[in-house]
């Protein structure tokens, strides 16, 4: 068997997602869910493509402001890496047309090119209510991935190729509940050359790249909730490789008996959105990213992890499982986490699953606590502006 790896970087804040492609089927490992209004489920399941190793995925029901008119949408990757919700145009079905289009003052439709390090994702920005659970953001902007009502203009499409069907994402949409309220921030709300190129005002199939308020940009629903608004809690179990997982993800930081934060350790963000993270000597911009399938860091020992033949590129490939150990530091905070790092085309010949703990690949310049670390431990994620009882976000907890 063969693996299909690609590498994007999340939206605003240069943090990187990877991502597996590979057919397999296999066990589950459930954990047990909290019956309550600001819980639902997430799954390690092979996503909507049914062959995507370590993504996780959840299901958000997006509606017609104010009306009855949804469409719940199964297969969505759940992201702390990015902000902000994505859907692809063929998974809204018939609702998707209903939702209005957002517009510039001059009238022209407003679209998104969201940038990863080698692939976009273009379409409109449109208003929706978001509903998850029974927890529902009233009436924000979202982006409609879909090329087929308005091209996507040139510079747009020089960043790389466009991920525009179930095929290329592997997903339905991405869920992008990191630390963040909006997609871009300031560097997109101001015109000029130093505006990065996110958002563009479209006539016709005439795009000009524009300044996006903050207001208007794609909003991280979590953010926009009534209650249970000032973060997120991922709890996954500890697995072996090649289950199938169910956890959960809980709205809210310290809102309920269900979200309590007591003694973990918080790690709060540089002004680039990473924490300090020291492997074998050397210093990274570290992050806990759920929308990445793998660790990735570079090991440049002499001794150093081999990387996979081309069949598996962007993983490591070692002859047999290495231990490693790298700390977090941030603060009066700091953590020892040990890993594990096996042989990625080990893991993908087992066809038993979706689930793999220790896959890893390499990132020269960051260093990528992705899904793997996320089995086995309760991950808080706090957002800017937002009070917790463990202090404002944004942060990180485990």
């Amino acid at each position: 068997m063969t693996s299909v790896s690609r590498r994007v970087a999340a939206l605003a804040c240069a943090t990187l997602l990877y991502e597996v492609e590979l057919a397999c089927g296999g066990s589950s490992h459930q954990s047990k869910l909290v019956s309550a209004s600001n819980v639902q489920s997430i799954a390690v399941n092979g996503g909507p493509s049914g062959n995507y190793a370590n993504g996780l995925f959840t299901s958000v029901t997006v509606c017609v402001p104010g009306s009855s008119n949804c469409q719940n949408i199964s297969g969505v990757l759940v992201d702390t890496g990015s902000f902000g919700l994505r859907l692809l145009s063929s998974a809204l079905g018939p609702v998707g047309p209903s939702l209005s289009q957002q517009t510039d003052a001059a009238g022209n439709s407003v679209f998104e090119c969201a940038q990863f390090v080698d692939s976009v994702v273009w379409g409109p920005v449109k208003t929706a209510d978001v509903k998850m659970g029974t927890e529902i953001a009233n009436s924000i902007p979202i982006e409609v991935i879909d090329s087929n009502t308005t091209p996507i203009p040139s510079n747009c499409k020089a960043i790389g190729p466009a991920e525009e069907d179930v095929s290329s994402l592997g997903a339905n949409g991405i869920l992008g509940i990191g630390f963040f309220l909006q997609d871009c921030g300031s560097a997109c709300s101001v015109p000029g050359s130093s505006n990065p190129g996110f958002y563009y005002s479209c006539s016709g199939s005439s795009c000009q790249i524009a300044a996006e308020s903050n207001s208007l940009q794609v909003q991280n629903p979590v953010g926009f909730f009534a209650t249970d608004n000032n973060g997120v809690v991922l709890h996954l179990p500890a697995v072996t490789s090649g289950a199938t997982v169910t956890g959960s993800l809980t709205f809210g930081i310290g809102t309920q008996n269900n979200n309590a934060i007591n003694s973990q350790l918080i790690f709060r963000p540089d002004s680039f959105g990473n924490l300090k993270t020291t492997f074998k000597g050397q210093s990274y911009a570290g992050f806990l990213d759920s929308g990445s399938n793998g660790y990735f860091f570079v090991d440049s020992s002499s001794t150093g992890l081999p990387n996979c033949p081309s069949s598996q590129k962007g993983f490591y490939c070692p002859a047999s499982p290495v231990n490693l150990s790298a700390t977090n530091i941030s603060g009066l905070s700091s953590n020892t986490v040990n890993f594990t790092v096996a042989n990625a085309a080990d893991l993908f010949a087992m066809n038993s699953g979706f689930a793999f703990p220790t896959l890893g690949g390499p990132d020269p310049a960051t260093f990528d606590w992705g899904l793997p670390f996320f089995f086995g431990r309760k991950i808080y994620v706090a957002f800017e502006q937002r009070q917790t009882p463990a202090g404002g976000g944004p942060f990180w907890a485990y």
